[in-house]
């Protein structure tokens, strides 16, 4: 019973915590926008913004909803109170996490494992900063470097090296599961031009629910 009341108090905190930050987070970006437009005295055309939404926040609220069914699971609350906060979950947070998680063999879901997410996380985040700050600084005497053709081609498959390593681990375990959603994926971005790198967040999520409906599928088949 005090193990119980231990993890209930642990959970309030990170729920209590997580949605202070998040609600902040949300008022301050928010709040730039409306604070520049009153100093530079600059009033929007109402008419363009409403346009502009009609066109894409409905997409927008379709991928935060999928997003947060998908990745709640993976990272744990405490991981995606902070994901969501920080940004750049499925490039660099969930990778981070999901790395920690296998190293460290616990679930998202058990006690320890909500302390390693949330902490890979918050590592990723600090050094993510560390490197924006560092960048910054370096970035005029190194782009014509950063720039050349012999490096070029390498950074662009940082990427697709990053989640392809990940996705080694997790295909090795069960090999058959991956079958289904990986061949979707290439049918998909090779058939379909107009899906692009900036298209990943939304096919992550679709990816995601196609991989569970197959698995069931195949299991309820007797073939997992």
């Amino acid at each position: 019973m005090k193990n119980e009341k231990k993890k209930l108090s642990y959970m309030d905190s990170i729920h209590r915590d997580g949605l202070v930050w998040n609600l902040t987070v949300m008022c301050i970006l928010i709040a730039f926008p409306i604070v520049v437009g009153i100093i530079f005295q600059a009033v929007p055309d109402w008419a363009a913004v409403g346009k502009g939404l009609i066109a894409t926040a409905p997409m927008y609220w379709a991928v935060g909803i999928v997003e947060t069914i998908t990745f709640i699971p993976m990272l744990g609350a405490g991981g995606s109170y902070l994901s969501f906060v920080t940004g750049n979950i499925s490039n660099l947070k969930l990778p981070c996490a999901l790395n920690a998680l296998e190293s460290s063999g616990y679930k998202a879901q058990s006690e320890e494992g909500e302390c390693i997410s949330t902490i890979s996380i918050a590592v990723s985040s600090i050094v993510t900063t560390i490197i924006i700050i560092v960048g910054v600084c370096l970035i005029v005497p190194l782009r014509p470097v950063l720039e050349s053709d012999v490096l070029r081609p390498a950074f662009d498959q940082l990427l697709p090296a990053l989640f392809g390593a990940l996705g080694v681990v997790f295909v090795s375990k069960n090999w058959k599961i991956a079958i289904a959603p990986v061949a979707l994926m290439l049918i998909l971005f090779i058939f379909v031009p107009a899906l692009d790198a900036g298209m990943v967040g939304i096919m992550v999520p679709v990816g995601v629910v196609f991989t569970i409906i197959m698995s069931r599928i195949l299991y309820k088949k007797g073939w997992l």
